[in-house]
Formats: C-alpha cells, sequence, structure tokens
C-alpha cells in the first residue's frame, strides 16, 4: 500500500485535486477539475533566481525572493502545494468535521495540514481579509474559478503581499503543480510529486485485473439531481484510462450543462439510462450506498452494470482529484480489482 498522508514531495524524491456532494449541472464547475492545461501562469526567470515576474490569470506580479510564508485562499490548491512540500502556513477551509480534524480542510489531506501546522485561515469558504494580514504572508496563492475564489479581492491582497491567481478548472492537478512549481521555485519537488504519483499509477495497473469491456464513471445523486458522467479525456478519465480502464461518457446530445465542460457532461436521471451503456459502473464521491441506490434505481434497472452487479464504488474522497485523492482512488482500484 502506498502510504501517501505522510508522505511529501522531498520524501517522494528520495524514493523516484468544494464538497463532493455538491456535484450538479450548477455548481459542480465549483468542485470539479479538468485536464485542458492553459499554462497561464510562468516565471519569466530561470528556475532558481530571484526575483521573478510571474505572468498569472489576474495579471503580473513580481516576486522578490523564494517564498517561506505561502498562504493560500483556495483550499483546492492548498492540497496541491502540500503535495510537493511547500511552506503553507495557512489556508482557507470549508465545514469543519470529525473526518478532517474539526479543520474544514479536504478530508483527504487534512492530516497532513495538521502534521505540518498549517493554520485555519477562515473556514465555510467566508474570506476574512484581517485573518490574511494577521498570517503575515510574503506570498498569497487565489484560485480565479469555483467556490473559493477570492479573485474579486486580488487588489485587496497585493496590498498585503504579493499573490498570484490560478484557474484550476481548467487543468489537471499535475499542470498546475507544474504552474505553481514554476512561480514559487520549486520545479524540481513538483516534477518529483508527479513522477511518484505517476510511477504509482502504472504500478496499480500492472497489479490488477481491468473487468472486461468498457467502464462508465459517475456522479449519481437519484432523483436529486443530474448524474454526472465523467468524460474520456476529463481528469477521471485519464486516471482511469492509466489505470487501464475503457471509459466511455455520455452523448453529447444528453448533457443538459449549458456550460463547455471537459470533465463532466450532465445528464438528467430519465436520460440516464441511455447513457448508463458500459458493462461496468464506476461511482465517483460515494460509498457502498451510492452504489446500492444506483442498482436499486427502477428506471436503471436493465443497465448491463446493473444486470451482471458490476458496479463499484471509488470512495467519498473520489470527486476533485489532486496528489492525495487521486492516489486514494489508485489503491480503492488495487482493492477492488487487485
Amino acid at each position: 500500500m502506498f502510504h501517501t498522508r505522510r508522505l511529501g514531495a522531498v520524501a517522494v524524491a528520495a524514493l523516484v485535486a468544494l464538497t463532493a456532494a455538491a456535484c450538479s449541472s450548477d455548481s459542480a464547475s465549483d468542485d470539479s477539475a479538468s485536464t485542458t492545461g492553459t499554462d497561464s501562469t510562468a516565471a519569466s526567470s530561470d528556475e532558481g533566481a530571484w526575483p521573478r515576474t510571474v505572468e498569472h490569470e489576474l495579471g503580473s506580479t513580481e516576486i522578490d525572493a523564494e517564498p517561506l510564508r505561502i498562504v493560500s485562499t483556495s483550499v483546492t490548491l492548498t492540497g496541491i502545494l502540500l503535495s510537493m512540500d511547500a511552506p503553507v502556513v495557512a489556508s482557507a477551509a470549508t465545514t469543519p468535521a470529525a473526518a478532517n480534524q474539526d479543520t474544514g480542510f479536504f478530508d483527504w489531506w487534512a492530516d497532513v495540514a495538521v502534521d505540518r501546522d498549517v493554520e485555519v485561515l477562515y473556514q465555510n469558504l467566508e474570506f476574512d481579509e484581517e485573518a490574511v494580514i494577521a498570517a503575515d504572508p510574503d506570498l498569497i496563492v487565489v484560485s480565479t474559478t469555483g467556490a473559493d475564489s477570492t479573485a474579486d479581492q486580488y487588489d485587496a491582497l497585493s496590498d498585503i503581499a504579493p499573490t498570484i491567481g490560478i484557474d484550476y478548472s481548467t487543468s489537471d492537478w499535475q499542470d498546475v503543480a507544474t504552474e505553481l512549481g514554476a512561480a514559487i521555485g520549486m520545479e524540481d519537488e513538483a516534477q518529483a510529486t508527479i513522477d511518484a504519483f505517476d510511477a504509482h499509477v502504472a504500478e496499480v495497473a500492472d497489479s490488477i485485473t481491468v473487468p472486461e469491456g468498457t467502464v462508465n464513471a459517475v456522479v449519481f445523486n437519484g432523483s436529486s439531481g443530474d448524474t454526472a458522467f465523467a468524460k474520456p479525456d476529463g481528469s477521471h478519465g485519464t486516471l482511469l484510462t492509466a489505470l487501464g480502464f475503457d471509459v466511455v461518457g455520455a452523448d453529447d446530445s444528453l448533457d443538459t450543462s449549458d456550460q463547455a465542460r471537459n470533465d463532466f457532461a450532465f445528464v438528467s436521471l430519465e436520460n440516464t439510462v441511455q447513457a448508463l451503456t458500459a458493462d461496468t459502473v464506476l461511482i465517483i464521491s460515494g460509498g457502498d450506498d451510492k452504489a446500492e441506490a444506483l442498482q436499486a434505481e427502477p428506471v436503471l434497472a436493465n443497465a448491463p452494470a446493473v444486470q451482471s452487479g458490476q458496479v463499484y464504488a471509488l470512495g467519498e474522497d473520489s470527486f476533485r482529484i489532486d496528489y492525495y485523492s487521486g492516489t486514494e482512488i489508485a489503491d480503492t482500484i488495487a482493492q477492488l480489482f487487485g
């Protein structure tokens, strides 16, 4: 078993992505990752050279020296920073719960943040400028998209410390890690993390027997919302393909979303039966209860995977993919099909 919750990028180098339940055609754009990177953040200086000027989504920022106190107002970006051992001292958070040690950090890396003494900047994504000032950052990292975006506060944050904006909605976590590494002088650490992740995925792929036929990977909301079908070229599709699965999505004609998306297609329950055609179904953002609910849904009774009983859950932490949750998904696949 690959134990990532205690493994930072430095150790990785030696060895070698807001809540999931908020997924719907209206809200999932705030809580998802996709895979068409734009590399909008770039450092103009050579690796290791300071100062450097970073061109990013919100403008151009000069960073005088290697950051030692990074504050993240994006809980999504914090996990990526932690995976490369960036010096994060404080981060925005979502809702506190026992699963995240009452921090509000994402469950799959909350213990890493606690171990590294990362302070909660503010919870429930309720922006607090005074808290940012009190954290005494030498660099602030913000998201330009999603529920954790503080792009509207960019000018105020820039008055506190150099601030860079990242759009994580158009890139997978590996691309974002590369962008952040170039901005903060941790290019090697970012690449080491990516290489370790890819190596682990390849190891899992070699150890499992993938079910024959195709696979649908879906977020199933029953009658309370659309079913989200992972697209083959999205973050989930790419990861599952690397693990050896033949991922198929929903036909574009069934997609109810009015956004151009690369990660998920959203399909009404009535039309889900037309899209749920794969031999195997993997449930994203849910446990066995979600898998059982899909199999018990009357309108889906004739779906091939329901008929054969090949419906499997990837776990509660499987919606947003970063280094930590992506590794959890790979490990879950290893347990299911190893």
